[in-house]
This record gives structure tokens, C-alpha cells and sequence, in this order.
């Protein structure tokens, strides 16, 4: 089931790029990031809320709570960059570019989290690292 919610996000993604660099026409991408959060937040609350899983918010740990909080600050400047990106540059080149995150998870999957590492992975993230040489040049 994972490979299919992977599929999804991909495509959610490509089309949240599309999307996002027709917003960002004409306004700041501080601005459009604002409200692009605050629809995520909107959304991603109403989930928790309409499925019942309010109640999990209790069992957090304090690591679970500062480590979410990490990520979210990550996601934060990965958005505002992104749309800073947008605004003067191609989506066709900002967005690949924005996916050598996927070669930076693999090396910080691997050196931190202690992944193992496999031939197609490596194969895999040079291919995206050099597409995106590519695209730089």
C-alpha cells in the first residue's frame, strides 16, 4: 500500500508545483506560502478531528512533539524557498531541482538513521542528482 500512497504524493506534488506557480504570479512567495499553510493547516486538522484521532495527541512524548516541531520548521523554509524559487524561476527547472531533497534524505537516511543502502538506491539517486546537474547547467 505504501508504493500506491508514494504514487499519490508524487502526483500531488507535481500538481501542488503546477498550482503554486500560477498562484505565486504577481504576489510575494512569503505571502502565498502563509496561505498555502494555512490550508494544510486547515486540512490536516479536519482530518485528525473528522477520523476520531484527536485523542492520539495525548500519547505524544516529548520527542515525538520536538521532533514534529523540527520538521514542521524544516517544512517552513523548504516552502518559502520553494516559492521564493517560483517567482522568478521555471517550474519545469525549480521543481526537479526542489526533488534532490529525495538524494539528501537518502544520504541522511543512510549516515543518520543507519538505512541500508542498496545498488538500485544508489543508482537511483545519482540519476536524480545528475538530472538535476542537468537542469542547473
Amino acid at each position: 500500500m505504501w508504493k500506491l500512497y508514494a504514487l499519490l504524493s508524487a502526483l500531488f506534488a507535481a500538481l501542488t508545483a503546477i498550482l503554486a506557480k500560477i498562484g505565486v504570479k504577481g504576489i510575494n512567495g512569503n505571502v502565498a506560502t502563509a496561505i498555502r499553510t494555512a490550508v494544510v493547516l486547515f486540512l490536516a486538522w479536519g482530518i485528525v478531528i473528522l477520523s476520531g484521532q484527536l485523542k492520539e495527541v495525548k500519547v505524544l512524548s516529548k520527542t515525538n512533539l520536538l521532533f514534529l516541531i523540527f520538521s514542521g520548521i524544516a517544512t517552513g523554509l523548504s516552502w518559502i524557498f520553494y516559492f521564493k524559487a517560483l517567482e522568478t524561476g521555471n517550474v519545469s527547472k525549480v521543481a526537479p531541482i526542489d526533488k534532490l531533497s529525495v538524494v539528501f534524505v537518502m544520504i541522511l537516511s543512510f549516515t543518520c538513521l543507519h538505512e541500508t543502502m542498496d545498488l538500485k538506491t544508489v543508482i537511483g539517486g545519482v540519476l536524480i542528482a545528475v538530472g538535476a546537474i542537468v537542469l542547473v547547467i
